[in-house]
């Protein structure tokens, strides 16, 4: 009798260590599974993580009509240019915001693509559409504070929010080259 229950509990005791050993090597399977399938699945482009289209043009349209009322480069701005494009061109401003959302769709990975109106020396253009204007490197610094704060307006998330800034001020040097040729 108690060889039965010392051999009882010898494979009691087998199974048991094995049970335990078993378990740590599911859960690095399925560790590892976990990191490939992270591994393979590409991350959502910015254009993705904004919403889309909808929620761009959304922010665009927000922060077009804060650029207008904005008194430092809107309808009282001490730039000229600025601020007659504020106040007598108004009727091209649904036409800028559908180009500002296309822009914004491009440059975050979107599948819409801007073409710029006016070619430049850059692949959006950018410095002609905005060279009449003449807008200073601190009005252009403006209106990015204004795109950030439509932006939070939005509660765009901060990753998000940088990164759209970042796209922005990467053409700090077309938008004011206007000004720069001004000076120059």
């Amino acid at each position: 009798m108690a060889r039965a229950l010392s051999t009882s509990i010898s494979r009691r005791s087998i199974v048991a260590g094995l049970a335990m050993t078993a378990i740590p090597l599911s859960l690095a399977s399925s560790d590892k599974a976990y990191a490939q399938d992270r591994q393979t699945t590409p991350e959502k482009s910015l254009y993705e993580r904004l919403g889309g289209v909808f929620a761009i043009a959304a922010v665009v349209d927000h922060f077009s009509d804060a650029v207008v009322k904005n008194p430092i480069v809107g309808q009282e701005s001490k730039n000229p240019q600025l601020r007659e494009w504020h106040t007598k061109s108004l009727e091209r401003l649904p036409g800028l915001k559908f180009m500002r959302t296309l822009w914004v769709c491009d440059v975050s990975g979107g599948s819409f693509k801007f073409t710029a109106t006016r070619p430049g020396a850059t692949s959006l253009g950018l410095e002609e559409a905005h060279r009449n204007l003449r807008i200073s490197p601190a009005e252009f610094d403006e209106v990015a504070a204004e795109l950030g704060r439509s932006l939070d307006h939005f509660k765009v998330p901060k990753r998000e929010k940088a990164e759209v800034l970042e796209a922005f001020a990467a053409h700090k040097d077309e938008v004011t080259a206007g000004y720069s040729a001004k000076r120059g």
